[in-house]
Formats: C-alpha cells, structure tokens, sequence
C-alpha cells in the first residue's frame, strides 16, 4: 500500500473520472449497515443502483451498536458493508473481527494511503478538518496550533466537546503520534485549565458558544460551518461573520482531519457487490457529492469542492498515518480521566 503528501487543497477544477469501473451493469442486492446519519447520502444510494441495478437495503444505528450486532450475528449476519465516521470507529469495527481484507486496484489507486487500513480492512471516503473558531470580535490573535490551545493566555476562553466523544478521542490520538504521550498529557491538562465551560453538547454547540458569548475560542469539524455557511442553522447562520477559523500547526504537521470510511464485513454474503459499492464511493461522482451534499472533503485528491467548503480556503493536511492514529485512541482515554477532561 503506497504512503503520500498532500496538501489539501480548495480545488473548483472539474473532475474527469466518473464511475469508472463501476459502470458496468450488475444485479442482485447489498446489504448496508450505516451508522452515517445524513439525508443527503440517499443520492450516493440511488446513483448506485441507477448505474449498477444493484439494490441497497440499509440498516441505520449509532456506529458500537451495529458493530455489536455484526459480531452477535457471528457467520449468519447479512451485512456486506459497515459505513461509519471516525478513525476510531473504523479501527474498532476491525479488532472486534467484523469487517475482512479486501483487494482493490481501484481503492488502491484512489485512495491515498494514509486514509486506508494496514490490512486493507477499511478505507476512507470523505474528510473533514478539526479546527479553531473563534470570536473575531474578542480574540485579536487567536491559537495558530493545537497546542496554542493549552496557552494559559486563553485561560477561561475555550470550548469543546466530552472526552468521551470519538472526534475527542482522535484528536488527543494524533497529538500523541505527532507529539509523544507526554506533550499530550500535558496539552490536554492545559486545555481543561483554559475550559470556559464542562464540556458540553455537539461540533454545532461548540460553534454557537462563540454566538452566545459562552465561549472565545472552540473546536469543530469543518462541515459543521460550512454547513451553516450554504443554507440557515438556527442560532449559527444569522451570526456566522463575527466566527474566524484557523486551520491550526499550518507550521508542523498540519490540521488534523476526521475520516468517514467503510468497509466489507466479514461475511459478507454479496462480497462482489459490497467491493463494487466501495469503489464507486471512490469514484469522482460520489466524491463530489460528499462535498456538495454533505459540505466534506473528498478522500480522493483533485476532486472538487462545493463553493461552501471551497470558501475554507486553501490548508495543509496532517499527513499522519490514521491507522496510526487510531491505536492510540486507548491511551488518548486514559489521559483524559487522568487529566479530569468530562
């Protein structure tokens, strides 16, 4: 599996590539288990079937339950492909023994290699970038890096969501591939001494605590304001020009990306179909719709952005290996109920 760097970059180019290998016509039916929860991911399904006449029945759950369903379900379980957010998820579902290795030629060309498993067993289709709001109107230089966050100067003035949270859990995870076990300890003490509140609520509640005045500086994935940015979010929209955003370590690694992926389960009665359903969401039409539908970043390099995540502008990448990442989530845990982070 290859290893690249990239930057990642707001693109408007139009992408090329359509479906590819994905085509050719088919039949028979995949069975999903998905624990994405947007709306707008019903045009990835039916696209899919319109070019492959392959039909998707779906099952939709928080991410820990579908994966202990599929280990409950043991050899008899009907799933072909489990579709859920985060590095961490990703890497659960494969050392609970529930997805299997896969070859690709298409996944392996398409999918840079630091957004793919060691083992093949999962792959990631969309991104989105963890990174610094805070209130321009208020905060004159604010964090330029995650560890800036720890700065005593913004004792009171952030943020975040529970450490009990997956994009929390990732997060400490990278800073302790990056940085070491010590730095992170350290940083996430310091980020609990500058909390303005306990943590509290979701990515769209962190944003609005800069509206409501609660908060100065909070961390949130990218799509959530972008989304607020292409169409009205209550209590976010009508305020959203007094938010700045830093794309934080612009200087060092670079900004620190959350993954949404899947892979083929372990028993998977329609194996050929799900290993199909993957390499279309590798294709440029459905990397595109990540962006348009759903205001993510393509896995893909080179596929265009929708004007909402495009008007981010330009950033660089951690490029660090998210199979990496994902190891550390136990240790990220454990630092957390050290450090008393809620």
């Amino acid at each position: 599996m290859s290893r690249t760097t990239h930057l990642l970059t707001a693109t408007l180019t139009t992408a090329t590539v359509a479906f590819g290998p994905v085509a050719a016509a088919a039949n028979g039916e995949l069975n999903l288990y998905s624990s994405r929860h947007y709306d707008t991911d019903e045009r990835l399904y039916s696209d899919f079937t319109e070019a492959t006449g392959i039909t998707i029945n779906r099952i939709e759950g928080k991410a820990d339950e579908l994966i202990a369903r599929m280990q409950a379900e043991g050899a008899n379980s009907p799933a072909d492909i489990l579709l859920t957010v985060d590095t961490s998820r990703l890497e659960r579902a494969k050392n609970a023994g529930v997805l299997q290795s896969i070859d690709s030629d298409t996944l392996e060309a398409r999918v840079p290699g630091k957004l793919q498993d060691d083992d093949n067993q999962w792959f990631g289709f969309s991104q989105r970038a963890r990174i610094v709001f805070y209130d321009k109107n208020d905060v004159a230089d604010p964090p330029r890096s995650y560890v800036d966050l720890a700065d005593p100067t913004y004792k009171g003035q952030v943020c975040h969501r529970s450490s009990t949270n997956v994009y929390s859990q990732t997060l400490l995870a990278a800073i302790i591939e990056n940085h070491g076990a010590d730095a992170a300890r350290n940083w996430a003490q310091g980020v609990v001494d500058n909390f303005a509140r306990d943590p509290q609520g979701g990515d769209t509640d962190q944003l609005r605590g800069l509206v409501s005045g609660e908060c100065d500086i909070s961390i949130s994935n990218t799509y959530y304001f972008a989304r607020a940015l292409r169409k009205d979010v209550s209590d976010l929209s009508a305020d959203i020009d007094m938010i700045g955003w830093v794309f934080p370590a612009q200087e060092a690694e670079g900004a620190h990306m959350n993954l949404s992926g899947g892979g083929v389960a372990k028993h998977a009665p329609n194996r050929e179909n799900a290993i199909l359903f993957m390499e279309y969401l590798a294709s440029d039409q459905a990397q595109q719709y990540f962006s348009a539908g759903n205001d993510e970043y393509p896995a893909v390099p080179g596929v265009a952005l929708s004007p909402s995540v495009a008007q981010l502008g330009l950033f660089k990448a951690d490029d660090v290996d998210l199979s990496k990442v994902a190891k550390n989530v136990p240790e990220a845990q454990k630092i957390f109920n050290d450090v008393g982070w809620k």
